[in-house]
């Protein structure tokens, strides 16, 4: 990154419940998720402008760097005429909000160099307002409606992804329920074991539909247990899945037997407040 340029970590953003708690007339699902950050993610660097965009990194060949990209859209909406350098470390649409965590660093960035925040960044995409704190938090409604909750332990984890493409749309088209009910109140955590055990109590609505269209990811959560996960599960409309470890020397370990499948594994941490690397 060049040593003038502006730079914002885009952590990757997981459901660790998703609950599809209703629907609205324009189509919209209603949700009720726990979502926290891992501390691995994208980085973002920002330069004045012309506004451009250039993406190097091992998943920047699967992603449009085109007007429509996130990143993009998010400098327009700003108002902004930045060059933005975008390193993708994250696998393309798989659940891990990273197109929104990505438009969401660039807000951030274009707030440090001077340039207000526009109005209702949810028109980015619901998950842009909750990774704009990429803090833990409760996220209600269509996306809009963000309630921070204290720090979450910092459980060392693995994400894994199986390579299979699944469309969000898809997904939600084949869920059986669209009126389930909602998280239990969320207490605060003293260590993983109250956090696996409230997550134990909760679901996320969406896998069940995704794993009927691409088996793959029953198979991810299935290895993830099978490698000593004290709870695991997919995050968002996949495919991306997580496993939650007593041990970062257990999660290293589970994540380069998991990648010998051929999947993207990578061992990570629940990642404090206010991480931005």
């Amino acid at each position: 990154m060049p040593d003038d340029a502006v730079v914002e970590h885009a952590p990757a953003k997981l459901n660790l419940a998703l609950h599809v708690v209703g629907r609205r007339a324009d189509g919209y699902h209603l949700l009720d998720s726990l979502v926290a950050f891992a501390s691995v993610g994208d980085l973002v660097a920002l330069r004045p402008g012309p506004l451009s965009l250039r993406i190097d990194g091992p998943f920047a060949e699967g992603l449009d760097d085109g007007p429509d990209n996130l990143c993009l859209r998010a400098a327009r909406l700003a108002g902004a005429d930045v060059s933005i350098a975008l390193t993708k470390n994250l696998p393309v649409a798989s659940g891990i909000g990273g197109g929104s965590a990505d438009a969401a660093a660039v807000l951030r960035g274009l707030a440090r160099m001077g340039h207000p925040l526009p109005d209702a960044p949810e028109r980015l995409g619901a998950d842009v307002p909750v990774c704009m704190g990429s803090v833990p938090a409760r996220m209600q409604g269509v996306g809009e409606t963000v309630t921070p909750l204290p720090a979450l332990p910092r459980v060392p984890l693995v994400l894994v992804n199986p390579g299979v493409a699944v469309a969000t749309p898809r997904v939600f088209a084949a869920l059986g329920c669209r009126d389930n009910a909602p998280m239990p109140a969320i207490p605060a955590f003293r260590d993983g074991t109250g956090l696996i055990r409230f997550l134990a109590g909760t679901r996320n609505d969406l896998q069940a539909p995704a794993q009927d269209i691409a088996p793959a990811i029953g198979q991810a959560v299935a290895a993830l247990r099978a490698t000593g996960a004290g709870f695991a599960r997919m995050s968002g409309s996949g495919a991306t899945c997580f496993g939650l470890y007593d041990s970062h020397v257990q999660a290293a370990r589970a994540a380069r037997r998991l990648a010998r499948h051929g999947w993207w594994a990578v061992a990570s941490e629940l990642a404090p407040p206010g991480a931005r690397g």
